[in-house]
């Protein structure tokens, strides 16, 4: 697979697709198409609908299967936790939703008000939109072309109302095609905090990560950190730790060292968190003393720490 030219253009440039840069780009189509850039009025409108939204968060990795979507659930289970923080959880894992599953809301359907599309609530304070909700069997398959998706995306974005919201969590599919740029350029207006990169400890999954923090880079899209997952497995009754994903060239931290990026923190191994999430319930709650919620709840501060030194809209950081 070709990679993404070094000397990008980026997408919301006038050049996106045209360059000469551009020659060979697997994203080159995308962008000369126009999908997402800043001629499309749903740009503004999705600016004028975040408004309302203080925090917007990514969560993102090159590779599948690494717990994005775990981790964006209990990310957000972890800040709703207090009743006083508003709470939006949006899934654009267009092909593989499965924030229903792991939020317990499988068989949930979203209703039209007047002012849009309603999220789906766990709590009242944690809401939840997913195309999974729009399908009538979480079996049935979504085969569906960049064009669709996009507008899958740019839907979920300007028609949700998602009311007052101190943070938006963005799940993701894996890999830096059709979903992630739209959400990027889409949201490009209304001021994205940054981006929450989670991988594991091998170097196959460091290795598509590495493109992701490319990505994020091309489109000037802010890290606010990795998260290492599956880093190690305590055992609950020895409390001897193994490695089942022995990190071979040094893991997220020796990543992070080299790309110069916070290590937002390592989750080990628990069998727990899968039982939590096939049942829909949080695993911050069902296992308050494992190390995992101990790592889960030092990361989800950090992150909040990242957010809350962010400038308010509209201001701009220093060479940036």
């Amino acid at each position: 697979m070709e990679e993404v030219p070094h000397d990008c253009p980026g997408a919301d440039s006038a050049q996106a697709g045209r360059g000469a840069s551009c020659q060979g780009c697997p994203n080159q189509r995308l962008c000369a198409s126009g999908a997402g850039a800043a001629a499309d009025p749903a740009i503004e409108e999705i600016k004028e609908k975040m408004k309302t939204v203080k925090h917007k968060i990514l969560v993102l990795s090159g590779k599948g299967g690494v717990g994005k979507s775990t981790f964006s659930a209990h990310l957000a289970h972890g800040l709703a936790e207090d009743e006083n923080t508003q709470v939006a959880l949006l899934d654009i894992d267009i092909c593989g939703p499965s924030i229903p599953k792991i939020m317990g809301l499988e068989g949930e359907q979203v209703h039209q008000s007047g002012s849009g599309w309603s999220p789906v609530f766990l709590e009242d304070n944690l809401g939840v939109m997913s195309v999974g909700f729009l399908l009538s069997s979480p079996d049935d398959a979504v085969i569906w072309r960049g064009p669709k998706k996009n507008g899958m995306i740019k839907q979920f974005l300007r028609d949700v109302d998602w009311g007052e919201v101190d943070y938006l969590i963005v799940d993701t599919p894996p890999g830096t095609s059709d979903e992630h740029l739209s959400v990027v350029q889409y949201l490009a207006a209304a001021h994205i905090d940054g981006a929450v990169i989670i991988t594991t400890p091998q170097e196959v999954s460091l290795q598509d990560v590495r493109k992701e923090i490319s990505f994020c880079h091309k489109v000037r899209l802010p890290v606010i950190g990795v998260v290492e997952n599956m880093s190690g497995f305590i055992c609950p009754k020895c409390q001897k730790e193994s490695q089942i994903f022995p990190p071979t060239t040094g893991g997220a931290e020796a990543m992070c060292q080299d790309l110069k990026l916070p290590l937002l923190g390592r989750v080990p191994l628990d069998p727990r968190i899968g039982k939590s999430c096939d049942k829909g319930q949080s695993f911050l709650v069902e296992a308050p003393d494992s190390p995992a919620t101990v790592a889960y709840r030092s990361i989800i501060q950090r992150i909040q720490e990242f957010c809350s030194q962010r400038l308010p809209e509209g201001e701009n950081l220093v060479g940036s």
